[in-house]
């Protein structure tokens, strides 16, 4: 079955297309074209692109991907690399990997040459329910994730799911945690859905798993057209989408990107955290509280770090972009589809919090 959603932003059109065993027949549609098409491709998967390595318009280049590449050395090399290839604007650039090189490859094509069409076939279960869509791409700095970036949005964005059955089982709860958190801040019924289904989704079950990428993308897009840059200006803000990853972000930072803790995980950790404090402040019932953690405790998604109460972790949190005026802003929740944006809390309050979990 084939699905497809089309959005515009800023008289931009995305269009997505979810459809099972579709790379290769976009790739060569792609191709007949007569554009030049340039693809940045994660090395580990240069079979997909083999077939059409000998076609006179098509260029890939191979990353070693990982957190470790979505930094300014790398968007340099990459840059380079495309315009010794003689790249214009009449180019595409396309990435085939998860969410790094998608958000790398997004910030490169909006700034090579002021900007090319660019077109995203994301390969992970995480890249495909949140990264791939939203317009956000940038790297990271030194002082945190992320901090560098524009909104850019690829013409369009193919969804696979026969792709994901090449990744660990790691890599598919990294993206669930991500489809459970669309749940936890829009929808009861998506989150109730879930509980009966998790485990034939994280099977790989086409059939479920192609629903709730659909429904996943469809309460992403709902907050991104209701606030394309992130203004945080009402309950339904973008910002929302960021529950779990003010702590999730902090806990990467603290590891420096590295593999011992991947996004999904972080960003599930984070999720419990934030619920911890949205119940300790008095937002949240032990109820909604009990059924959020129970249910990540049955899918054996991460909830705790022994490090999340180091003095690294808070310097972090102070750090966090959505910051103002010395104070920290989090997304909190007040029941399950009900998130709200938290402002003017102390560190010192999220301290004696964190301090006793």
């Amino acid at each position: 079955m084939i699905r497809k959603i089309q959005f515009k932003e800023n008289s931009k059109f995305t269009k997505i297309i979810i459809k099972n065993k579709y790379i290769d027949f976009y790739l060569t549609k792609l191709i007949k074209s007569k554009r030049k098409i340039y693809c940045l491709v994660d090395s580990k998967l240069r079979y997909i692109t083999k077939k059409h390595m000998n076609k006179k318009n098509f260029i890939a280049i191979f990353v070693n991907c990982g957190e470790n590449i979505k930094n300014i050395n790398t968007y340099n090399q990459l840059s380079n690399k495309l315009l010794s290839e003689n790249i214009d604007r009449e180019s595409i650039l396309v990435a085939i990997g998860g969410g790094t090189l998608g958000d790398l490859s997004g910030f490169i094509a909006s700034t090579i040459l002021r900007g090319i069409d660019f077109k995203l076939i994301p390969t992970t279960l995480l890249s495909q329910v949140d990264s791939s869509i939203g317009g956000k791409n940038g790297i990271n700095s030194s002082f945190g994730k992320n901090l560098i970036g524009t909104f850019y949005h690829p013409s369009e964005v193919i969804i696979d799911a026969n792709i994901l059955k090449t990744l660990p089982k790691r890599e598919i709860k990294s993206g669930y945690a991500e489809i459970i958190k669309h749940s936890l801040i829009k929808d009861l019924k998506f989150f109730n859905w879930l509980e009966k289904n998790f485990i034939e989704l994280i099977k790989l079950n086409v059939r479920i798993l192609e629903k709730a990428i659909l429904r996943s993308l469809m309460i992403k897009l709902w907050y991104v057209k209701k606030d394309q840059y992130e203004k945080l200006s009402n309950e339904n803000s973008r910002a929302m989408l960021n529950f779990g990853h003010t702590i999730g972000h902090s806990l990467e930072t603290y590891y420096k990107y590295k593999s011992k803790l991947n996004h999904g995980e972080a960003i599930s950790i984070g999720m419990i955290t934030e619920s911890i404090i949205s119940n300790k402040l008095g937002y949240l019932n032990d109820n909604n509280l009990n059924l959020i953690i129970n249910h990540f405790k049955k899918a054996k998604l991460k909830i705790y770090d022994k490090n999340i109460s180091k003095h690294e972790i808070f310097r972090n949190i102070v750090k966090d972009k959505k910051n103002t005026f010395n104070s920290i802003n989090i997304v909190l929740i007040k029941k399950i589809g009900k998130p709200f944006f938290k402002r003017n809390l102390k560190i010192e309050q999220i301290k004696n919090i964190l301090k006793k979990i």
